[in-house]
C-alpha cells in the first residue's frame, strides 16, 4: 500500500503594514493590539488575504497600502484579482484593535481602526461577516485560507474561532 503525500500547510506571517494572500494551502497570521487584522475570503475559491492595518488613514502619507485602513482593502482586492479571484463573493472578517493603552485619552487608536476598516469594507460593497474587535488585550490570529476560519488566541483564555 502506497502511502498519499498529504501537503502541509505553509504559514505566512503578516507583520505591522503588510498584506498577504494565500490559497487552501496556506495560512497567514499575526500578532495584533490596537491594529487591526483584516481577512478577505472567497469561500468557492478557498483564497484569503490578511492586511495588519495600523492607521484608519494614510492623509496622503506614503507607506505599504496595508499600513491604513483607507487603502488596505484596494490593495487586497488587487493581490487577489492578480489570482484570478473577482470581488463578487468576497467576504470580510475583522479582528483586533485593542484598547492598548487605558481607557480614555489620545492613544485609542484601535477604535478609529476599526470604524475606518468597517467604512472602507462598506465602500468597497464587502460583507462583514464575522468579528473579534476591541477590548483590552491583544490577539494571535491564524487565518486558513482552506475554510475562512480565523483562530483568535488571547493570554489566559480559550483560542476561539471565527
Amino acid at each position: 500500500m502506497t502511502l498519499a503525500a498529504v501537503p502541509i500547510p505553509t504559514q505566512i506571517t503578516v507583520g505591522m503594514g503588510q498584506i498577504a494572500v494565500g490559497n487552501k494551502d496556506d495560512r497567514l497570521a499575526a500578532v495584533l493590539g490596537s491594529c487591526v487584522g483584516v481577512v478577505l475570503f472567497h469561500p468557492r475559491l478557498s483564497a484569503a488575504a490578511l492586511a495588519h492595518v495600523v492607521l484608519p488613514a494614510s492623509s496622503g502619507r506614503d507607506g505599504a497600502p496595508g499600513k491604513f485602513a483607507d487603502t488596505a482593502i484596494a490593495a487586497m482586492i488587487t493581490e487577489l484579482s492578480r489570482l484570478g479571484i473577482n470581488r463578487a463573493g468576497l467576504v470580510a472578517k475583522l479582528t483586533g484593535g485593542a484598547c492598548m493603552f487605558g481607557a480614555g485619552g489620545p492613544m485609542q487608536i484601535g477604535d478609529a481602526n476599526i470604524a475606518a476598516t468597517r467604512e472602507a469594507l462598506a465602500a468597497a460593497g464587502i460583507p462583514i461577516v464575522a468579528q473579534d474587535v476591541g477590548g483590552r488585550v491583544g490577539r494571535r490570529i491564524t487565518v486558513d485560507c482552506r475554510d475562512g476560519r480565523v483562530t483568535i488566541e488571547c493570554v489566559n483564555h480559550p483560542p476561539r474561532i471565527i
